[in-house]
């Protein structure tokens, strides 16, 4: 197995509660990655410019790692091109930032075409700013096969950016075949739900609970990286949920862009259920809250939010009140749950319901015929019916979208 130590500056005024948080979320990513975490180190100060840690943490880091032969250094700041090359340099290690861990997860948890590509944008688009240092750096160490630094910059940028441009392009091309299979499904009568939240908040063991189905869900961070849609009965509404990939403390806009095209079944949904883990602390719940707020603000600000309070089996009954009542300005009106025990799935279904897009409630009179009985069962499966009654002239009372009335008419007016 991997093995790795773990380094974080934590910020002077911070809070030692919140510096604790985060370094737990770096053994968890690392964890998820396949490493072992074999030593961890900390410092508090302000950065500094050549190696983020102060000279003389970075001398013990080098310690540490001569001691136990570590395969990377993982930070959880995100370290520039010179301060990376500067402490591998000292350490004689490896060394990565929070961002490169992300990044090597998602590139082993990839196994679609699609996710493939956002992978290899988020790698791009994380390189390209930083081409420059990385080949000076390379001319600086005199590493054979490199030609002169200013050629050699200019055409290695160019061809990331030139990368960069088919993946969009591409992923824009798959993106616009979803939009198509979105209007589709509206169109059938189905309503779009999609899960989202903090990475490990148990999306995908809610999704599996709704659903029926067996969704990989493990107590670990990014299980889930490509979204997975399958149908559900709410109050005789079909709707569609969409289990996403999870928001994480600080993504920075360059992996937002890259996942724009998963993110979509988020900023698309008409209803997002924004999923939270009510057994940790209230302020690690509130950071994990705006974290997610921040992510989804100015794409979703038309839709539909429903924040489920998971994990309820968890918490006592005071507990879990205090936390709902403190964050009510952040989630009004949550719904709480259990998806490992399908605890409050009732009232989690209701509040679906009641948020689900308008219907229109009609009563249309068809002839009694193979040709009506046809458009009966077509009713019955794009719509809603509430009655039916046979006889010379088939009633029926239904619900649907004003598309599928209209059509129905439309299919009715051929009979008469």
């Amino acid at each position: 197995m991997k093995r790795a130590i773990l380094a974080k500056r934590n910020e002077p005024r911070e809070e030692d509660e919140r510096n604790e948080t985060q370094m737990s979320e770096l053994r968890e990513l690392a964890e998820a990655a396949g490493y072992e975490v074999a030593g961890e180190l900390t410092q508090t100060r302000y950065p500094d410019r050549k190696f983020h840690l102060g000279r003389g943490k970075v001398d013990e880091l080098a310690q540490m790692v001569a001691d136990l032969a570590p395969d990377k250094v993982i930070f959880y700041n995100p370290l520039t091109t010179m301060q990376i090359y500067n402490i591998s340099e000292t350490c004689r290690c490896e060394t990565i930032d929070k961002f490169q861990l992300i990044l090597e997860i998602f590139a082993t948890r990839a196994t679609t075409h699609r996710s493939k590509l956002q992978v290899e944008l988020a790698r791009l688009e994380y390189e390209l700013p930083r081409a420059r240092a990385v080949i000076s750096l390379l001319k600086k160490d005199e590493r054979p096969g490199f030609m002169g630094l200013g050629g050699y910059e200019d055409s290695y940028a160019q061809d990331v950016k030139n990368r960069m441009i088919r993946i969009r392009k591409e992923l824009e091309t798959i993106q616009k075949d979803n939009e198509s299979l979105r209007t589709l499904r509206h169109s059938r009568g189905f309503s779009l739900l999609a899960l989202a939240g903090y990475t490990n908040a148990g999306k995908s063991t809610l999704f599996n609970a709704l659903v029926d189905e067996e969704v990989t869900a493990r107590d670990m961070l990014f299980t889930t990286l490509l979204p997975t849609t399958r149908s559900l009965n709410v109050g005789g509404r079909r709707v569609l949920l969409t289990d996403t990939v999870g928001f994480i403390e600080d993504l920075p806009h360059w992996m937002v862009d890259a996942f724009r095209s998963t993110l979509e079944e988020i900023f698309l949904a008409d209803i997002v259920l924004l999923v939270v883990d009510a057994s940790e602390p209230l302020e690690t719940i509130r950071n994990k809250l705006l974290v997610c707020h921040q992510t989804m603000w100015d794409q979703v600000q038309d839709v539909s939010i429903v924040t489920v309070f998971n994990k309820k089996d968890l918490v006592c009954e005071d507990e879990l009140s205090r936390k709902m009542q403190e964050l009510a300005y952040l989630a009004a009106e949550p719904v709480a749950v259990s998806a490992k025990n399908m605890h409050g799935f009732d009232e989690l279904k209701s509040r679906i319901h009641d948020m689900l897009p308008v219907w229109e409630r009609v009563n249309l009179s068809i002839p009694m015929s193979e040709q009506g009985m046809s458009v009966v069962a077509w009713i019955f499966d794009e719509g809603l019916v509430h009655s039916v009654d046979y006889g010379d002239i088939i009633s029926i009372d239904f619900e649907a979208r004003d598309k599928i009335i209209s059509k129905a008419m439309s299919m009715v007016a051929k009979l008469s």
